[in-house]
């Protein structure tokens, strides 16, 4: 009866992918106007291994002064996650919002350290519900109107 019991355990968060871009340096560098932030995220999950899966969370941050890029970061931050023994409509919840809130902290410290040490202000990812988030693209999914939950 043991193997039955559900599993959640992480086996490793790591850094995916970084990347930081300045293509208009140094000229842009020199402008005093206040830069326009963009800010992106995403998540994905993808089956490892049997009960073995990796959930990345992106972050993608684009700094702009009019329509010059100051600064461009992409990051994804990734975590191994054995998850067994949970039904279905639990998995996607576990990988769609309990991953990610685990995750996700690692992805705002390295976005703020990569744009830090590109010799710029850190910028600071806010919190995300990813319940909310989670929530939300389910209900793209089924193609529901806004402000409905799916049956």
């Amino acid at each position: 009866m043991a193997d039955q019991d559900p599993v959640f355990q992480i086996q490793r968060v790591y850094l995916k992918e970084a990347s930081l871009e300045q293509p208009n340096s140094p000229a842009i560098l020199l402008q005093q106007e206040q830069p326009s932030v963009d800010i992106q995220l995403g998540v994905e999950a993808a089956p490892v291994a049997e009960g073995v899966y990796e959930v990345c969370v992106t972050a993608t941050v684009t700094t702009k002064i009019e329509d010059k890029t100051v600064f461009l970061v992409e990051a994804k931050q990734a975590g191994i996650f054995e998850i067994r023994n949970l039904p279905q409509e639990q998995l996607g919840q576990i990988m769609g919002i309990a991953c990610p809130q685990i995750v996700y902290p690692y992805l705002r410290g390295n976005v703020a350290d990569l744009i830090q040490r590109g010799g710029f202000p850190p910028v600071h990812l806010s919190e995300i519900n990813f319940q909310a988030m989670y929530e939300q693209q389910q209900m793209d999914a089924a193609g529901a109107p806004a402000g409905t939950l799916p049956q």
